[in-house]
């Protein structure tokens, strides 16, 4: 079932839900890759500056897709100990897996950002965006870290997220803002018209507006 058409229709229909926030000249920080073409969006309606913050998730070993933890800038860590145990996910396989997920953090960095400093949110109130959130997983790596760069407010917007992802992000973020959050779902695509990759050069292109 569609409920958004592409990911400029979910940031258009979020900006509406933020206008609120307006006022409190929030800086705008896109999760890439789609959710910094859902927060160019954002942040062109509220004319608040637009920025990037990298995350990564940690995939069990054979189902990638499939997140037991995620990583962000600054050597944030966040690992769910209940999928650890139960799949058995040993020290050494973290380790491993962690080090070949920062390498294409550090690397994405550098294509986002060059040798320019990471956002500058001191004091600020800060708005977190992705297309969608299934588990919520990179998404609380990407509280934590804004939290750690000293932020006053962090707010989550998400085009679609799963219910459950939802409430888990409401315990550590001060607003989450999603245009729709169904019981369950298997994949954020199925929410979207288009939910084609986004390549690089549109993260890019969309953060040099």
């Amino acid at each position: 079932m569609e409920v958004l058409r592409d990911r400029v229709d979910a940031g258009r229909k979020l900006a509406g839900a933020l206008e609120h926030l307006r006022d409190e000249a929030p800086v705008v920080l896109g999760i890439p890759r789609g959710g910094v073409i859902v927060a160019a969006e954002i942040a062109k309606v509220l004319g608040a500056p637009l920025g990037v913050l990298v995350v990564r998730k940690l995939g069990v070993p054979g189902r990638e897709e499939f997140g037991f933890g995620a990583i962000g800038e600054g050597g944030v860590m966040i690992l769910d100990d209940d999928i650890v145990v139960m799949l058995k996910i040993d020290d050494e396989t973290v380790a491993r897996i962690e080090s070949r997920e920062r390498e294409e953090l550090e690397r994405r960095i550098a294509a986002y950002r060059g040798d320019k400093p990471g956002p500058d949110v001191i004091g600020r109130t800060v708005i977190l965006v992705d297309d969608g959130l299934a588990t919520g997983g990179t998404m609380l790596a990407a509280v934590g870290v804004a939290r750690e760069l000293l932020a006053t407010k962090v707010v989550v917007a998400a085009g679609v997220a799963a219910r459950d992802a939802a409430k888990l992000l409401a315990e550590v973020a001060d607003e989450v803002v999603v245009v729709f959050a169904p019981e369950w779902m298997s994949a954020v695509g199925q929410w979207y018209g288009d939910f084609s990759q986004t390549t690089d050069e549109e993260v890019i292109s969309a953060l040099r507006g």
